[in-house]
């Protein structure tokens, strides 16, 4: 049975097939895991154990040898993407009380402010070139819930103890330290990823109800659709003004498969947040499977559009661009989690 082909073609598979599983059996069997020992500890009581393994992994991908350029391109496209997602939360949170059509100040921060990391390294390879792939190193900051805790905090919409937050950043912060010390390690730990994201989504889908889906589920492909659009022409422009084409940018308008895992991290740390997480959690992951579908899209139409510019002298050639690959070569169902 090819069954790892089959949730490869799911977008973002890795993470929504376990998540989908883990919500079915906690509506309809939510005690059959519930045993004890090893086997419970694989149910939703072990998640935080497996987000702090991710969190880990997620940090040693986080280096500083990279080149000023790059890093000035990649840190406008993260303070376009993080900017336009808290600027759109902040004012739902104030002037809308909490709720746009449904979507909460924690669901639209959350799917609008991180990029689908592994789906943006596979669309800059394919279509943009070394300097479009580099400008993800600033962009990583994005990962997990740190941020978007700094931003609740900061804007008072959030009461997390700063020890709860060190503690979310301490494995990052050791994965990256490790990584940048050592090459082999940020390898190992890098490429392993993939094995840790189903077991986080299968315990974090313990812990929501697939009547929730029914609330969140419209809501949800609207974010994915409200995500590539406002954050993609941001991020397009950001790009541009920094010296780049707009594919890093058209490329960096994804939902990041793992930032479904955000809303119950907040709501571990706040349980102000227990009631809107697991809705906030079903509308983040339809982000992510609209995004997966129409970020390359997207990014597919830039690529074309700068090809066109180049041809007509509009626009000077990359110097290390890649060869023209059509979108369907794009392994996106293979890098999920990101």
């Amino acid at each position: 049975m090819k069954i790892l082909k089959a949730i490869n073609k799911v977008p973002g598979g890795l993470m929504v097939v376990p998540l989908f599983i883990g919500m079915v059996i906690n509506t309809f069997t939510p005690n059959l895991l519930k045993i004890g020992g090893f086997t419970e500890a694989l149910s939703g009581v072990g998640y935080p154990t497996v987000l702090g393994m991710f969190l880990f992994t997620a940090g040693t991908k986080m280096t500083l040898r990279t080149a000023p350029r790059m890093l000035k391109r990649g840190f406008g496209i993260l303070l376009a993407k993080v900017g336009i997602a808290t600027g759109i939360a902040l004012s739902v949170a104030y002037f809308l009380g909490g709720d746009l059509f449904g979507l909460s100040t924690l669901a639209l921060l959350v799917a609008m402010s991180d990029t689908n990391g592994g789906m943006f390294l596979a669309l800059t390879s394919a279509m943009g070139d070394k300097e479009d792939a580099g400008t993800y190193v600033p962009q990583s900051i994005e990962t997990g819930p740190f941020l978007t805790m700094i931003i609740l905090v900061g804007a008072g919409l959030a009461n997390i103890p700063w020890m709860t937050m060190v503690s979310v950043i301490a494995p990052i912060f050791a994965g990256a330290l490790l990584a940048n010390l050592d090459e082999d390690l940020r390898e190992f730990f890098g490429s392993h990823e993939p094995i840790i994201v189903p077991f986080m989504a299968f315990t974090l889908g313990q812990n929501i109800n697939l009547m929730n889906v029914l609330t969140g589920g419209l809501p949800g492909v609207a974010l994915g659709i409200m995500t590539l659009v406002v954050t993609g022409i941001c991020c397009i422009l950001a790009d541009k003004l920094l010296g780049g084409s707009g594919i890093a940018g058209a490329a960096a308008s994804s939902t990041a498969g793992n930032s479904a895992a955000v809303p119950k991290a907040v709501a571990m740390a706040d349980p102000s947040y227990a009631a809107i997480a697991p809705i906030a959690t079903v509308q983040v992951a339809a982000s992510v499977i609209v995004t997966a579908v129409l970020t390359p899209i997207l990014t597919s139409w830039m690529y074309n559009r700068v090809q066109k510019q180049r041809a007509a002298g509009k626009m000077p050639a990359a110097a290390a661009s890649a060869a023209p690959k059509p979108v369907a070569a794009v392994p996106v169902s293979a890098t999920p989690a990101e």
